[in-house]
């Protein structure tokens, strides 16, 4: 099975997929051989649908099967070029409002830490709408401090973006980034090196605790928000996609039903 985990990383680099995408693929793969106890090529496409049956069943969210539809699909049509094989279709996705925090709410969650780096790392994120990855990827030389913008290296999707930084974080981050190389990172970890999307998630969710904020938020929620209130504050949706990076306008117009403010004016009849 390792053999063959080689062959499908080795492919999915040579097309230029994120390393992140080569993982997610690679472990439904081995999660398919594992749980059917066959080889894949091996596989009936009865045995393949049971098993994203099974998979369904145990809650799994809309999302997270297209991954495993697409992973599954890739293997037949790309790696064992099998012709005959029919594409699994993706589920239909389920349409949920994105978790937005207030500002209020995510002033009193910066707070909640004594830690500069770490009121730094959230601070940024919500004022640039970075993805947790973007922010531990960030290097020094992408932060242009004269500017206030931050350029963003390969995204979702493999693209550069460019966003902005907000007058009140410069002073930290140029103290932050003082007589360090251009290739370091902005934050990183206690032993140096790159900071861990893991450790970046914990810090917000031990913020999230202290404040009591019962919200469902995760640190996905400051890009959310910063979103909605660059809406709220009348910037164009077309400059919020650019910010966002997003590929299809659409994906940037979910955050409009956010912060319609013709619904919020409506009174309910009661």
């Amino acid at each position: 099975m390792s053999g063959l985990i080689e062959i499908i990383t080795k492919e999915m680099a040579l097309r230029n997929y994120s390393r992140r995408t080569v993982d997610a693929y690679t472990r439904v793969i081995s999660d398919l051989y594992k749980t059917t106890k066959k080889f894949p090529r091996d596989l009936t496409a009865q045995e393949i649908k049971d098993f994203l049956y099974k998979k369904q069943q145990t809650g799994l969210s809309s999302q997270t099967m297209a991954l495993y539809a697409n992973a599954i699909n890739f293997l037949y049509t790309k790696i064992y070029k099998q012709l005959d094989f029919e594409k699994l279709r993706h589920p239909k996705k389920t349409h949920r409002l994105p978790e937005i925090l207030s500002k209020q709410e995510i002033e009193l969650l910066i707070s909640q830490t004594t830690n500069k780096k770490h009121q730094l790392m959230l601070g940024l994120s919500y004022a640039a709408g970075l993805r947790v990855s973007e922010v531990v990827d960030l290097r020094i030389k992408d932060v242009v401090l004269d500017q206030m913008i931050i350029t963003i290296r390969q995204g979702k999707g493999r693209k550069d973006r460019v966003s902005v930084i907000s007058e009140r974080l410069i002073s930290d981050l140029r103290a932050l980034i003082a007589n360090r190389g251009p290739n370091d990172f902005v934050f990183e970890s206690e032993r140096g090196g790159k900071l861990t999307t893991t450790s970046a998630q914990k810090v917000f969710q031990q913020c999230m605790a202290r404040a009591q904020i019962k919200k469902p938020a995760t640190f996905h929620s400051l890009r959310h928000s910063f979103a909605t209130h660059l809406l709220e504050n009348g910037v164009d949706v077309r400059y919020v996609q650019e910010l966002l990076g997003h590929a299809n306008i659409r994906t940037t117009q979910v955050y409009t039903h956010v912060t319609n403010p013709a619904l919020r004016n409506i009174k309910s009849p009661l």
